[in-house]
């Protein structure tokens, strides 16, 4: 009796409790404002300006055979071998032979996060939009933007530190006193600094022409190549807290302005072709150079499938996650290597490889599915629609989707994280966009085929299309910058920069000393303390730094007794 009395006591204050808890409105905590970021700034460098050490200098130890994640590029339209590389949080580097070298500019100012660059190319100022573009939980704010007249030697600031993110800054072609900023606005917290700010006296003073709501940002935007009072805006609508993100909503749209983004129209909505939805997420434009009257726009549609939408195969995801080796082997070649082309396997796995292996036990039917899902995209049972790729031939009157099927294995549940799509100089049917992997389509994008590369990053960002050299491609990814002379078949890798994005670092007790980190989706690595940047390893065939596991490195620990056993964890 007293047992039970004493349950119902607990159960009655836990009851309490909660009811409690559901009467307090939960708030989330409101951002850090510009001056507060501002002060932390002026305390950081007088921190630095005493501190004891301040005289011995940093020393570069690696590892640089990969860096942290690209967000923009720029090239010189006269010289292809000179280049700008904007990083998410590595700051700014040029290169003027071909990404063989890179110097930093943009490394003592408030805040090294880049969201876009643009450069006027006929006075050479470079502007940086600072504040990361993709809305992961990795992207840290900026403080507006930046002006160098001087190639990166100092830096002016010009206002606009409440947008926080910005998604693209656009310099007018003939007058640089023009200049149209989209802000994406806080990543957590909604704010009215979103939108697109325009400016008619070189940033002096801006005016926000568009705006749509507190939740809305400008993620892209795009000026008409034949004629710069014609821009399109690409709106989005999300919510993002460090436990969930919604990715879509009502105020995501694309907007056309005719004035010189003085005012804007919404030309995605109603019976425009273009979903008019609520899942209507991120989306990314372009104008084809040779006829700006065709517009692609590439969105992440967050609509689910329909269940009879669902397309039938002999080799699916479900199939191998639970298929035994005799069932696997099997399976005809071509059905194993129609489901690698359809999920975009890179091209040196094939079926007759992939049975060897089975059949030997070094993999497992279901870890081919593990190398490609995300744990996001199993929560849900109907997946989403995922990445669409839409066409205008109008000047964006009207829209149509360019594909029957899904694109799938693109941006699987998080077209958050890219959403750029480039059009090649000449043949306005040459697509790309970019995902995980890259890929392009040679027929108006209808069909679509991964450019992937063993020496290429899988997760990419940006890219540049040369419109004098078909086939010329530079992209950005988050292992840095490849270049590409046969339109994706093969890539060289420009990994000079001396970029990382660590989430951890740690160290053991050797002689001399090897240290660890977790890398942004770039694994954990371990390296000597001595390490010195050269290319002198080539001729031993072997990098000082190894990689002991991939994904997203995280925390590294090491038992420091014989310092041979290390703890690691990593997110894939």
């Amino acid at each position: 009796m007293r047992t039970t009395l004493f349950s119902l006591a607990v159960l009655l204050i836990c009851s309490n409790n909660l009811s409690a808890q559901k009467k307090k409105k939960i708030t989330t905590p409101g951002s850090t404002t510009a001056e507060m970021r501002w002060a932390g700034f002026q305390q950081r460098q007088q921190l630095l300006n005493n501190s004891l050490v301040k005289n011995i200098p940093f020393r570069n130890i690696g590892p640089t055979i990969m860096s942290g994640r690209v967000v923009d590029l720029e090239v010189d339209p006269n010289d292809p071998t000179h280049f700008f590389v904007a990083y998410a949080s590595g700051g700014l580097w040029e290169t003027k032979n071909e990404g063989t070298s890179f110097t930093p500019l943009f490394d003592n100012e408030i805040v090294m996060t880049i969201g876009d660059i643009d450069v006027d190319w006929n006075t050479g100022a470079i502007y940086i939009g600072s504040g990361e573009n993709n809305s992961s939980r990795s992207s840290y704010s900026g403080y507006g933007l930046f002006k160098s007249d001087d190639n990166g030697e100092s830096w002016q600031h010009l206002g606009l530190e409440e947008t926080h993110h910005i998604g693209r800054v656009i310099v007018h072609p003939t007058n640089s006193d023009i200049i149209w900023v989209a802000s994406l606005g806080h990543l957590y917290s909604d704010n009215p600094e979103r939108g697109v700010y325009k400016t008619t006296d070189g940033g002096k003073t801006w005016k926000k022409t568009l705006y749509v709501n507190d939740q809305s940002g400008i993620i892209d935007m795009v000026i008409n190549p034949k004629n710069p009072e014609e821009l399109l805006a690409a709106a989005w609508q999300k919510d993002r807290k460090a436990w969930n993100f919604v990715e879509s909503g009502p105020g995501s749209g694309i907007y056309k302005s005719t004035d010189g983004g003085e005012t804007w129209t919404n030309i995605s909505e109603g019976d425009s072709g273009f979903p008019d939805t609520d899942g209507m997420g991120r989306v990314g434009l372009a104008y084809a150079p040779s006829n700006p009257n065709i517009i692609y726009a590439m969105l992440d549609n967050q609509d689910r499938r329909d269940s009879e939408e669902e397309e039938t195969y002999p080799v699916t995801r479900d199939l191998l996650r639970n298929t035994t080796m005799d069932a696997f082997l099997a399976l005809t070649d071509n059905d194993i290597n129609d489901f690698l082309d359809r999920e975009r396997f890179p091209r040196e796995i094939n079926a007759v490889d992939l049975k060897k292996d089975v059949e030997s036990g070094k993999v497992k039917p279901a870890d081919l599915v593990i190398y490609l899902e995300d744990a996001n995209s199993m929560l849900f049972d109907t997946p989403v629609k995922g990445a669409e790729v839409y066409k205008s031939t109008d000047g964006g009157k009207s829209w149509a989707k360019t594909h029957e099927d899904y694109i799938e294995a693109l941006v699987y549940s998080y077209g958050y994280y890219f959403g750029q799509i480039r059009v090649d100089g000449q043949n306005p049917d040459i697509i790309y966009t970019v995902g995980v992997p890259l890929v392009k389509s040679m027929d108006g994008g209808k069909t679509w085929e991964a450019t992937s590369s063993q020496n290429v990053h899988a997760d990419h960002h940006a890219l540049w299309v040369n419109p004098n050299r078909p086939g010329h491609l530079i992209n950005g990814n988050d292992g840095g910058v490849n270049i590409s002379y046969d339109n994706g078949e093969t890539w060289i890798k420009c990994n000079s920069t001396q970029v990382g994005q660590f989430y951890s670092i740690n160290y053991d007790m050797a002689e001399p000393y090897n240290v660890y980190g977790g890398l942004q989706d770039n694994g954990v690595w371990k390296g000597p303390s001595n390490y010195e940047y050269s290319y002198s390893w080539y001729e031993e065939g072997k990098y000082p730094y190894e990689r002991l596991m991939g994904g997203d490195g995280m925390q590294v620990a090491i038992d420091t007794r014989t310092n041979n056993l290390i703890y690691t964890g990593y997110q894939f």
